[in-house]
């Protein structure tokens, strides 16, 4: 599997605009592409601007699950096109060529299934899941995230206060080119990990204490228990 780096832009129509062409690009090619969103309603606005670019698409979310089965199924047919949430089809392999592999050859031949990930989350662990997707089992793939300056993570952990003024890009249509950029994106990426781990240790750090004093009402009730 090949994992491409970030494609950055200032703004969320930029990004969706580039979303809906990559993807009409790579349909073309008979290429099959799983897109990875945020949210069931990222979901269904995305599906509605392929549509309306002529490109069709399955839409596999929290409102049409009981087709999960039947959508990842034909996810890896010749030229499928499939927008999925992050939890929708988990633990299920994609085969490459449709259900049967009947046509896998034809599709390892453009390059196997292609996942684009249409947001950076407060894990990197969550951001593999659908990479995972692609490239398994030991199949031809490769993915790759499109990202904001107004993505939810991104903003409320203030990536443009890292980057000084002279560095930060003015609003622009296409794709920003900066190693930098896509740096300090990690970069605040990885905060956020931090501070979810120190959150979660502080939390067992006060159910250790409780559990202590549970062990001790309990130990002191036994004891009264017995003199009794």
């Amino acid at each position: 599997r090949t994992d491409d780096p970030d494609v950055v832009f200032t703004h969320h129509e930029a990004k969706r605009a580039a979303l809906v062409g990559e993807v009409a690009r790579v349909h073309a090619t008979g290429r099959p592409v799983l897109v990875g969103t945020a949210s069931v309603g990222e979901s269904e606005e995305l599906a509605a601007a392929l549509l309306a670019a002529g490109v069709d698409c399955q839409v596999l979310n929290a409102r049409n699950d009981e087709r999960e089965a039947a959508v990842v199924a034909r996810a890896g047919e010749p030229g499928a096109v499939t927008i999925s949430t992050n939890m929708a089809g988990r633990g299920t392999d994609i085969r490459l060529g449709g259900s049967d592999e009947s046509r896998r050859a034809e599709v390892a031949a453009t390059g196997g299934l292609y996942v684009i990930g249409t947001n950076r989350h407060a894990s990197l662990r969550i951001d593999q899941q659908p990479r995972g997707r692609a490239g398994r089992p030991g199949d031809p793939g490769s993915s790759r995230f499109f990202v904001s300056l107004e993505d939810p993570l991104l903003e409320r952990y203030g990536v443009e206060q890292l980057i000084s003024a002279r560095h930060l890009p003015s609003r622009q249509e296409g794709p920003v080119e900066s190693r930098l950029l896509r740096t300090e994106i990690a970069r605040a990426q990885r905060i956020v990990e931090d501070e979810g781990f120190q959150l979660r240790r502080t939390l067992f750090g006060y159910s250790e204490i409780v559990e202590k004093q549970r062990r001790a009402i309990q130990r002191w009730r036994a004891a009264v228990l017995e003199r009794t």
